[in-house]
Parts: C-alpha cells; structure tokens; sequence
C-alpha cells in the first residue's frame, strides 16, 4: 500500500499546528517563550500521525478499543512506567507500542543526543520487562519509533566531532545530523532494538504543503507501516479463528 498522501497530511498538520501555536503563544500575556519552546509545549503537532496510525491499526482488522492514544502507560522494568504515544493492547495482551518524535532547529547538538538516549532507554527498558515476564501472556510486541525532522542548513550540513581520546566510528565523522538520525534509526533495527523506525526529513514552508523527503529506504515510511500492519493483521487473523 502506498501511504505517501496520507503522510504528507500528517506532515501538512504538523506544521500547521506548530505555526499556529507560536503565533498565538503569548498573544494573551505579551510575551512569547524564548525559541520554539511555545510550538513545543504547546502539544498535539503529532497528533496527525497518531491519528495516521490508528486508521492503519484498525484498517488491520484490530477494534477501536484495542488502539489505546490516550492511556498508553505501561510498565517498565528499570523504571515504574512509561507512556507511550501509541499502545495497542487486545486480549490482555501487548501487541505494539510506538512513540513519535520531532525535532526542529535551531538546536540540534543537545536534542540530538536526548533523543538517542531516551529512545535506547524506551526500548531496553521495555524488552527488559518482557523478558522477565511482565506482559505474560503476550508474544514479543511490535516496538516502532518515528522522527519528523526539519531539513534545514543546520540539520543537513556536516559538523565536526569531538575526539580528545580516542576516534569515533569513521561513519560518524564530518557528518550532518540528518545523516546521524538515519544511521541511529538503520541502527535501531539492525540491532533488533525496535521492529520499525522511519526518519522523515520536511522543511518548515514546503512543509505546510505536505512536502517531505525519505534519505534511506530502509527507514522509510511505507517499510514502517508495512511492518506494523503486518503484525496486526496477523493477530487479528488468529484471533478470528
């Protein structure tokens, strides 16, 4: 299935809502957070995707009431809970979670490396919990992490790497951010962290247009949704019988 319309409406709202809330951000009060922190805080920029996510999941044969976006906790194991943005729970058991992210200029040094780790924590912290019997009788669920980023001259152009001590991986070296998202997500998967990751790259004006771009067909979109949907349809085949 082709899901490129669908995609560039999620992206499309995306933009959308962070132009509208950092417009209207401190039209009440005068002032206005420093950066994009109001397009941020403000929230439901991804909701176009959540809500992309739910019609795949149910387009899948699952019910509504198995496709959770609102209570989405769940326990970990080196932590009490997480909340997902997306969990999928039928049955008692655990078929899929899936959290969505973005990141926007003009920092990208700092967020960068948080985002990394907090997606490695997710995912070690689940698995964990399912190794050790917390989702019994669930078979492995479905884990997926999606990043929208903004392409921009800081995102896509090569920065340099420190190395006081010893050398980084030669891949890493003299590389955009851009670059290190798609090798983190490649990643990801190679190491059987997550069963899907995508990694889309939009500019804020053509953005509002839908406009967006896949670097690595490994990561892209419809793999992603393939794969998820795929997991569902299975389930939801062998619960029928």
């Amino acid at each position: 299935m082709n899901y490129n319309d669908r995609v560039s409406r999620a992206v499309q709202h995306f933009w959308e809502v962070r132009t509208r809330q950092y417009k209207d951000q401190g039209t009440s009060t005068g002032k206005r957070d420093a950066g994009n922190r109001s397009a941020v805080t403000g929230g439901k920029h991804l909701d176009g995707f959540i809500e992309l996510f739910t019609g795949i999941l149910a387009e899948a044969g699952l019910p509504d009431s198995a496709i959770f976006t609102k209570s989405t906790t769940l326990p970990g194991y080196f932590r009490p809970t997480k909340k997902w943005d997306l969990v999928v729970v039928i049955d008692k058991q655990l078929l899929a979670s899936i959290e969505f992210k973005a990141h926007v200029g003009p920092s990208f040094a700092n967020n960068f490396n948080n985002r990394v780790e907090e997606a490695l924590g997710n995912a070690m912290d689940l698995l964990t919990a399912y190794r050790e019997g917390k989702y019994k009788p669930s078979q492995k669920p479905w884990i997926g992490w999606l990043m929208l980023l903004e392409d921009s001259p800081n995102s896509t152009s090569s920065v340099r790497v420190e190395e006081p001590h010893f050398d980084v991986f030669p891949e890493f070296k003299v590389t955009s951010y851009a670059k290190r998202y798609e090798l983190f997500c490649e990643r990801l998967v190679r190491e059987r962290l997550y069963d899907g990751t995508c990694l889309l790259l939009s500019k804020k004006d053509a953005g509002l247009n839908g406009k967006y771009t896949e670097p690595n067909p490994e990561i892209n979109f419809n793999r992603f949704a393939t794969s998820l949907s795929a997991h569902a349809i299975a389930y939801a085949k062998m619960r029928a019988k």
